[in-house]
């Protein structure tokens, strides 16, 4: 197989030193992401105030609950959204460009996060149905960012920093989690204030004023701000020169936009693109031997590890206000109003976020080029699965109250090692990996099997986590194998995670043609002795 030099246009984006344009690039892509991860988790938050809205029981000794197949279509169908967005953008970025497919994404997130506040009816079951329906075509717009950003940010950044600049990123998903925390904090602090409902073993009437309504339209509604304010940015990107030089085959363009951006000249080697164009590894496609051959098992890799860790990841984040609840940190439901269980939940979020969710973002973007990819995926795993462990097995010690700090600690640190760990890694490997005509829709796939995991975490955990005992479950709910249980399942799953890390590549310090397989290692050297 002949392989190509890297071109001059590559080259100065490889070498080039951190300028402002990378930061403008993280926190363009990254506001997306920020605003991906507040749509996705912020509506577990909510499903406890909307099972008290709307499946409330006159006469009840409990307030009302979400029935489980509804609770499981709410907190899921989002994802359903986001599988089908990343699948469909990942392979419209490969064709159209990553430019024009983002700015596609972002009206979408932006219009359905408002439609979804404003879902319709007169009953519970057209709110929760126009809900889900505006709730999937937001995840559809989400599951566009994910490969998309991931792709522009790799493209964008240096060899020596391109990790940190990737994981920076998808760093944002925490502050947008934290965000979802904090502004249903807020706003169920104002609703409080004002109305002062009390208990609902006190009035169970009174405990639900008419505008709580407001609360959750409102969180879900502000998921369109931040969106909003980058579409400006977003559009004002240039396109990156590896899709115009190698995918578009427009050397000149390619070489006009970077040296604007790097405030370089930088030549246009327009008879050197038309060369590699016509090489024979730039021939083959997705569905193909070649492909398989070349790049096959690193793709099985990427989606295998995704797939797994979101099965723990999304249902730790969709249902941890359940674990809360079972060991006593939140109240049970009787003895706070509708507003109430709002602010607590969110508080419980809150705090997890910020002990172990955003630093464990930001300790792999400060690592992830010192450490390499494929060592803080593995750890993240192993630690993933002993602190899973640590908290299954003795379940019935950490659920009595002297200990509910120690549990929350335990918690805490399965979320830092996920983000310290394979839940950042991920998402950056595959935008690196793959050759360019194909790493947006191979990112897409990553993705796109990341989230099967996560809808069979959001889907599976509500029926399986079920306590066997009926006293300790919601009304109509049936029977599962338990909380205890079902954090075994998940730490096996991250144990099964850390030996499908052994099929994915360590990128560190690479060019992406030179990952690609798309340029000869020996010109790579030959190259950096020249640039020494």
């Amino acid at each position: 197989m002949v392989k190509g030099q890297q071109l001059e246009v590559l080259k100065a984006l490889d070498v080039a030193k951190t300028q402002w344009y990378h930061f403008t690039a993280i926190i363009i892509a990254g506001m997306g992401f920020f605003t991906d991860a507040y749509d996705l988790f912020c509506i577990s938050l909510l499903t406890k105030l909307l099972g008290r809205i709307y499946y409330d029981v006159p006469g009840s000794s409990k307030p009302g609950a979400l029935p489980i197949n509804v609770a499981a279509a709410v907190s899921g169908v989002a994802l359903c959204g986001t599988l089908a967005g990343q699948l469909f953008f990942g392979w419209l970025g490969d064709k159209m460009g990553r430019k024009k497919v983002y700015g596609i994404t972002l009206v979408m997130m932006v219009a359905m996060s408002i439609a979804s506040g404003l879902s319709f009816g007169n009953t519970a079951k057209s709110v929760m149905t126009t809900l889900c329906f505006f709730r999937f075509w937001l995840g559809f717009g989400v599951g566009g960012d994910y490969p998309l950003s991931a792709t522009i940010m790799s493209e964008y950044a240096n060899k020596k920093t391109r990790g940190s600049f990737i994981a920076a990123v998808f760093a944002m998903q925490g502050m947008g989690i934290l965000a979802g925390g904090v502004v249903s904090l807020i706003v169920s602090s104002a609703f409080e204030a004002k109305f002062k409902p009390p208990p609902f073993k006190v009035n169970a009437v009174a405990s639900l004023p008419p505008e709580c309504d407001y609360i959750w339209r409102i969180v879900l509604m502000f998921g369109a701000f931040p969106a909003a304010t980058t579409y400006y940015w977003r559009m004002q990107m240039p396109e990156t020169a590896r899709y115009t030089a190698l995918v578009a085959k427009n050397a000149k363009q390619a070489a006009a936009d970077m040296s604007k951006v790097l405030k370089t000249e930088i030549e246009a080697e327009e008879e050197m693109v038309d060369k590699i164009g016509k090489t024979e590894q730039n021939q083959f496609g997705l569905f193909t031997k070649e492909f398989a051959r070349q790049y096959g098992v690193r793709l099985l890799g990427t989606t295998s590890t995704w797939f797994l860790l979101d099965i723990a990841f999304y249902s730790q984040n969709l249902f941890q206000k359940d674990l809360f609840t079972s060991v006593g940190w939140i109240p049970p439901a009787a003895e706070m109003n509708a507003i109430r269980e709002v602010y607590m939940v969110a508080r419980a979020q809150t705090l997890i976020a910020l002990c172990g969710t955003v630093p464990g973002y930001w300790f792999t973007v400060a690592f992830i080029d010192v450490i390499g990819r494929w060592w803080i995926q593995m750890m993240g795993f192993f630690f993933m699965t002993v602190f899973m462990f640590a908290i299954a097995f003795p379940y019935n010690y950490w659920s009595k109250k002297e200990n509910r700090i120690g549990f929350i600690i335990m918690y805490g640190l399965t979320f830092f090692f996920a983000n310290f760990g394979p839940n950042a890694t991920t998402f950056v490997v595959p935008a690196e990996v793959f050759p360019a005509r194909l790493r947006s829709t191979c990112h897409g796939i990553s993705a796109a099997t990341g989230k099967a995991g996560a809808i069979v975490g959001a889907f599976g955990f509500v029926y399986a986590s079920q306590d066997p005992n009926p006293a300790k479950r919601d009304h109509g709910y049936p029977a599962g194998i338990g909380k205890s249980k079902s954090l075994i399942v998940l730490g096996v799953i991250n144990f099964i995670g850390m030996l499908c890390t052994l099929m994915v590549p360590e990128s560190m310090g690479k060019s992406l043609e030179e990952l690609a397989g798309e340029v000869e290692v020996d010109d790579v050297e030959e190259e950096r002795k020249e640039s020494a």
